[in-house]
């Protein structure tokens, strides 16, 4: 009797908790969003374990693993000293391809470097026992120029099917030029083996004085990262100044135009390279939010939980505090619907769940994982 009367309150005290969730119109119906987890601080990224748990980094330098009723791990031991200040710390985390097989994770965080920080990536194993840990950890790749006093550093990390890396850098909010000059890495997205080697086939491999890694230039600040399942193609966003936020199909070799051509404006109001939104042997965008929304982690969507967003992408937004959802078609955006408008927190990252849901993370002191799935 009292094992029933247990599940019994455990039912109420489910049903209760669902029905005080907020619920959110959308062209799927009605959306739930439902707390996984609360008491993070500034969660930027998280990774699904195969077993259901969640890797999850926080911007100050700590990443935890998040057990399904939303228990948190303690720090892991192992992850090195991050930059912790402005922008930068803890940022994307990733499982290797093969992880069921090596237990391999990368990411992505601010490293400490020449009084400020540079973008750096690393690989380690994950012990994920009853103290996890990260073991092996071995640093693959460092942004190359000059430091960060604590803006822009990017860090999104994707992993593609042949096994190669592509890694989003900023540039460094200061040092803006450098986006448009290949011997550095300022305003990059980046191609590197799980080694950290330069793939042979990269576009800039053997053009003297170019960094190797270097896949495309011209960026300001790429803060999402993601590829087509439909094609494979590679799909990057980046913040605008005031305005101009972009979401651009990333070519080798391309030039993304930052800061030649831009659809915002300088935060002192004046124009950006006397007001250029498109020139010659520069890449357009396929999409802008002007006013910027401050786009942040996306993903296209696959599942089959919502109705017609299969082939969606899914944008998270931080200043404007909601989640995008472009229609593509081909390589266009025909569409964009706003959702969760209302919500008032600032979105960070969002990934596909492996049941088809969508998890949110909310960057703020006393950040959540979010779950969002249909009202049935």
């Amino acid at each position: 009797m009292r094992a029933i009367f247990i599940a019994m309150l455990l039912a109420v005290s489910t049903a209760t908790a669902r029905a005080a969730d907020p619920v959110f119109p959308s062209s799927a119906g009605d959306i739930r969003v439902e707390t996984v987890a609360r008491g993070l601080v500034h969660p930027w990224s998280l990774a699904f374990l195969p077993d259901g748990r969640m890797l999850v980094t926080e911007r100050p330098g700590r990443m935890r693993i998040v057990a399904r009723d939303g228990a948190l791990s303690p720090p892991l031991a192992g992850v090195p000293q991050v930059f912790a200040r402005g922008q930068g710390g803890l940022l994307d985390v990733i499982l290797d391809r093969d992880f069921a097989r090596n237990r391999t994770i990368y990411f992505s965080y601010a490293e400490p470097f020449d009084g400020g920080g540079r973008t750096a990536l690393a690989r380690a194993t994950l012990d994920a026992g009853a103290a996890p840990r990260l073991i092996d950890v071995t640093v693959i790749y460092r942004q190359h120029g000059p430091a960060s006093s604590g803006n822009h550093f990017g860090g999104r990390i994707v992993q593609a099917g042949d096994g190669n890396l592509f890694l989003s850098n900023g540039e460094h909010f200061s040092d803006r030029d450098m986006a448009q000059t290949l011997d550095n890495h300022l305003g990059k997205i980046v191609r590197i083996k799980p080694d950290g080697a330069a793939p042979t086939d990269n576009p800039f491999v053997r053009r003297a004085g170019a960094r190797p890694e270097i896949w495309s230039l011209g960026h300001r600040n790429p803060q999402g990262l993601t590829l087509n399942p439909a094609d494979g193609k590679l799909w990057e966003q980046e913040h605008g100044p005031m305005g101009g936020d972009e979401i651009n199909i990333v070519l080798p070799g391309h030039n993304y135009g930052w800061p030649l051509v831009s659809h915002g404006r300088n935060y002192d109001g004046t124009p950006v390279n006397a007001g250029k939104a498109q020139m010659a042997g520069m890449d357009d965008s396929v999409w802008h939010w002007t006013p910027s929304i401050a786009p942040s982690g996306m993903t296209f969507y696959s599942g089959d939980l919502f109705k017609g967003w299969k082939g969606s992408l899914i944008n998270g937004a931080l200043k404007f505090q909601l989640l995008s959802r472009l229609t593509i078609e081909g390589d266009k955006v025909v569409k964009e619907e706003r959702l969760l408008q209302g919500l008032r927190e600032r979105i960070r990252d969002v990934r596909q769940g492996p049941e088809g849901a969508l998890y949110l993370l909310t960057d703020n002191s006393a950040g959540r994982i979010l779950r969002l799935v249909p009202v049935k």
